[in-house]
């Protein structure tokens, strides 16, 4: 058999009809795609291009020998991706992260996990996508993490993450300008909305015992107190920028608490959702499936 390396040159040469943009393709100088080739016709002893100024042509040789090294190269690409789907069968999943939680929570965690995932299932592959609401598996998503405020089938096996724990949270700074002895300021409590947790204020007030400002209240629409945003990504960027008082879910705002950038005078306290991991069936022992929801569970929070 003549050189494997030469007959590669040899196919994109004869593919290509050029030995500069063969020479592109596989990275590869001018000169040693010419060189491969010459040495393959020594090697057959016939000619395989004819060149003329500057050009090359295939010889009734050289498509011959270019049909059959075609077919066999595509052969074993083809076995070279059957044996990588093979190895890694099972271990190619997709979760879908609401995305202020993914962006939020666990984004800044993902290393942590993927060196874990490295060591126990080095050809694993787990592909983060943002989503929220109801979805359905089979169209692309293996594995979800939800928060449990809409209705999912009895089919879904769901694993409890950790308790959705919420409180009204502010720039550090600037707590003293909007709190006072446990209470918003009712002149100048800049209240943060936002449109895909509309209630999220009145929950909070509902579930605290906690009345909001009554100069709040009578001012829901007013510029000067109260914000609406279009995600609620966006309002906990606005406290964090300054902008004034969001509700903020005690793990999305963890990390900003820790740092201090954000504080929470009056704490959290449960809302009645939790935050799950949803998914076909329970976890096989073992599997990359099993691997992330343990490393979900260690996760260091307040209650589950």
């Amino acid at each position: 058999m003549p050189s494997l390396n030469a007959l590669r040159c040899f196919e994109a040469a004869a593919r290509l009809e050029h030995f500069g943009r063969a020479a592109d393709e596989l990275h590869l100088t001018h000169g040693a795609i010419s060189r491969s080739v010459r040495a393959l016709e020594e090697d057959l002893g016939v000619a395989l291009f004819e060149r003329r100024s500057r050009r090359v042509f295939l010889t009734d040789a050289g498509r011959d020998l270019a049909t059959a090294v075609r077919e066999g190269m595509e052969r074993m690409r083809s076995a070279c991706q059957r044996l990588r789907a093979s190895a890694t069968d099972g271990q190619r999943l997709t979760l879908s992260c609401e995305p202020t939680l993914l962006m939020r929570w666990l984004l800044p965690r993902w290393p942590v996990f993927l060196r874990q995932l490295a060591k126990s299932h080095p050809h694993a592959q787990v592909h983060l996508v943002a989503g929220g609401g109801s979805f359905s598996f089979g169209g692309g998503i293996d594995l979800a993490i939800r928060r449990d405020d809409f209705a999912w089938p009895p089919t879904m096996h769901a694993d409890v993450l950790f308790v959705e724990r919420i409180g009204p949270v502010c720039r550090t700074e600037q707590v003293a300008r909007w709190f006072t002895q446990k209470q918003l300021l009712r002149t100048n409590a800049a209240l943060l909305h936002t449109r895909t947790r509309p209630d999220a204020w009145r929950t909070w007030s509902r579930i605290s015992g906690q009345a909001l400002p009554s100069q709040t209240r009578a001012h829901a629409n007013s510029r000067m107190n109260s914000q609406v945003y279009e995600h609620f990504y966006f309002s906990l960027q606005a406290a964090i920028a300054g902008l004034g008082v969001a509700i903020g879910p005690e793990e999305l705002v963890r990390d900003d608490l820790q740092s201090g950038v954000l504080s929470a005078p009056l704490g959290f306290v449960e809302d009645g959702s939790r935050y799950c991991l949803l998914a076909p069936a329970a976890a096989v022992p073992d599997s990359v499936h099993a691997l992330l929801l343990a490393w979900l569970l260690k996760q260091p929070r307040q209650a589950r």
